[in-house]
């Protein structure tokens, strides 16, 4: 571990971004340039003292899980990820793994959408990121972990939680959509990375999953048009748009409405109610 390289490497990319490349309010003028060590923290969840200690030399080795926290909130490519993890003394991770880190461009885009649900997802069907609307929506997905946090994984092993979202006459659509979107992360990644780990656990457990599996059904399916039932409004009709990432292992995923549609109606009441439950 490179502790100085890091702390003036950490300092240095802090003082480069606005509050508004991140999604921040400017607030009172600044007396310095940047973000502050506040900021920083708080948009890679960890407390002022320990981001402080980083950048001054001191504190333990950060963890694989804090630098992929620290590379979002600095919003680093991925040649500055690498470095970032490097000089704190762990492998850079790699970059076709279907891992953590999020695409800087992807989540300048989100950082800009309040209006509409939107998320990022990986190319193995983790939620990297999702705004407030989208947690109101298709519920929170920050909390799982491990292969839980696939939603391939979940949508085979965890059915009577994962599919209420959608139409009962859609899922067996959205089952077949599933894995031919894991066929192609399985087809670009190889059988020894974790698509291939995630399709050997879900084979263990799921006999409609092989049985799909065994189609060699291939497509990054995202439908247009879609209907989602939210618990408290019912049916929502949208629209969805998918920007991919060059080497499309990510893409943002956008649901909208119609303006003065019975969708965008209850987007906008969803928007003033948040994750909250109707009394």
């Amino acid at each position: 571990m490179d502790r100085a390289a890091l702390a003036e490497f950490l300092r240095r990319r802090r003082e480069t971004l606005q509050p508004s490349d991140v999604g921040l309010p400017a607030g009172a003028r600044r007396r310095s340039p940047g973000l502050r060590r506040e900021e920083v923290a708080q948009l890679a969840a960890m407390s002022v003292d320990y981001y402080t200690r980083l950048e001054q030399q001191r504190g333990p080795q950060p963890s694989e899980q804090i630098l992929a926290s620290l590379a979002r909130a600095l919003r680093l490519t991925d040649d500055e990820r690498d470095y970032l993890f490097r000089m704190a003394g762990h492998s850079a991770p790699d970059r076709l793994s279907g891992g953590g880190h999020v695409s800087p461009a992807l989540q300048r885009v989100l950082d800009h959408l309040d209006d509409s649900p939107a998320l990022i997802l990986s190319n193995l069907g983790e939620t990297l990121l999702q705004n407030n609307l989208s947690a109101a929506l298709l519920g929170d997905r920050s909390g799982f972990t491990g292969v839980e946090r696939s939603e391939y994984y979940r949508w085979f092993v965890h059915p009577e939680t994962e599919r209420v979202r959608y139409p009962e006459d859609d899922r067996d659509r959205q089952s077949r959509a599933q894995v031919a979107a894991l066929r192609v992360a399985y087809g670009t990644m190889g059988a020894d990375s974790r698509a291939g780990e995630l399709v050997r656990a879900l084979q263990k457990v799921s006999p409609e999953f092989t049985e799909l599996w065994d189609r060699h059904e291939v497509a990054k399916r995202f439908e247009d048009h879609k209907t989602l039932i939210h618990p408290e409004l019912g049916p929502i009709e949208l629209d969805c748009q998918v920007l991919f990432t060059e080497d499309q292992s990510q893409c943002l995923l956008v649901l909208t409405a119609p303006p003065r549609s019975e969708g965008a109606e209850k987007l906008a009441l969803l928007g003033v109610l948040g994750t909250q439950a109707f009394s």
